[in-house]
């Protein structure tokens, strides 16, 4: 049976999903630029003690140690930093992030406020929200730095002064609509659920046999806060037996995804999809159909994988990631650069 509209209520309303053309080698190296200067103007504003938190070596284990709940974090969080450091700090987030993303983060990290009117504890807190710098940051040279509290955590890494990975790159929301308060209304992942909503509610009897592959939700993204993605099972629906229409949803869901980055890095991310094949990625969605129910859904290419999970606090708790097979963390051209320069990079303090 086809998947009715009258199955999946849809809350309306406004998104914008950014118009990624063509770019080039001068835009990636002018983003690249502009990040680095805002990482170096805000170590600048740190005192000895704060620089020495911040800062760890490029090879440690610390940068590959990432997770999106309330838990001990290095680093240095804005919650001890001057206005003047939260300025800077808050500056690299905007400088890293597309208008679009930093607003998403900015939105997510104000929804900690709601929780600690809710809850009353220490740990809902807006400003535990922690900055790490691995290596030096320079014009050329190999280094990288996360941003991350919860449900943020978003790394990128530069090799041989060049921005090559933006992974893992996670946005979650608890509450992920908020019904009640002076934030009433606010959804802040609006986009990622409408849009693979959209999607399901199109498909067609058969459709909809492919892309349904389990009738209960997982408690949480299957990659969760691993190291490397795993590839998950290749299920679902796949773009090829789509009608343009449909095709054109999907794609604008897997660009809403990208389009937290800058442009740039967005519109290189999209090229690599593209070029591994579109026929092959595939929509799979878990759990029901019905809005305010658990479900889970994923889009699956070659070289990525998205994972959208909405379960826990009654279906109303997302989390969301954009995975990279090889290229999380700068993987696949680090291991290129090792092996033009054996000796890999140079280290600083270690924390």
């Amino acid at each position: 049976m086809k998947v009715s509209a009258r199955f999946i209520p849809i809350i309306v309303f406004a998104f914008g999903i950014a118009t990624l053309g063509a770019v080039t080698m001068q835009d990636n190296a002018g983003q690249t630029a502009a990040m680095t200067k805002a990482a170096q103007a805000f170590v600048e504003t740190l005192t000895a003690e704060q620089k020495t938190a911040v800062m760890f070596p490029f090879n440690g284990e610390d940068r590959l140690d990432w997770h999106f709940i309330p838990r001990e974090r290095k680093g240095v969080a804005l919650k001890t930093m001057t206005e003047e450091q939260q300025a800077a700090g808050l500056a690299l987030v905007q400088a890293s992030l597309s208008a679009e993303g930093y607003d998403k983060a900015e939105r997510i990290r104000q929804l900690e406020q709601i929780l600690f009117e809710r809850e009353g504890r220490d740990i809902r807190d807006t400003e535990l929200y922690f900055f790490m710098i691995f290596g030096e940051p320079s014009d050329s040279g190999t280094w990288g730095w996360r941003y991350e509290g919860h449900h943020i955590s978003h790394s990128w890494t530069v090799i041989n002064g060049t921005l090559s990975s933006t992974t893992p790159q996670f946005f979650g929301t608890n509450p992920a609509y908020v019904r009640e308060g002076s934030e009433a209304g606010e959804r802040v992942l609006n986009a990622e659920d409408y849009l693979a909503r959209t999607l399901l509610g199109s498909l067609s009897d058969e459709q909809v046999a492919d892309a349904i592959i389990a009738d209960e939700a997982p408690d949480d993204i299957l990659t969760t806060s691993d190291r490397e993605a795993a590839m998950q099972e290749d299920v679902g629906v796949a773009y090829s037996a789509l009608n343009g229409d449909q095709q054109a949803t999907l794609w604008a869901l897997i660009e809403e995804y990208a389009a937290v980055q800058p442009a740039p890095v967005a519109a290189e991310r999209l090229s690599k999809v593209r070029a591994a094949g579109l026929d092959s990625i595939k929509f799979a969605w878990m759990g029901s159909v019905m809005e305010g129910e658990p479900h889970y859904y994923r889009v699956q290419g070659p070289t990525f994988l998205i994972e959208y999970d909405n379960v826990q606090n009654t279906a109303n708790h997302v989390h969301s990631v954009w995975r990279d097979f090889d290229g999380d963390f700068g993987r696949d051209l680090l291991a290129e650069h090792y092996q033009q320069y054996p000796h890999g990079v140079e280290t600083v303090n270690a924390n």
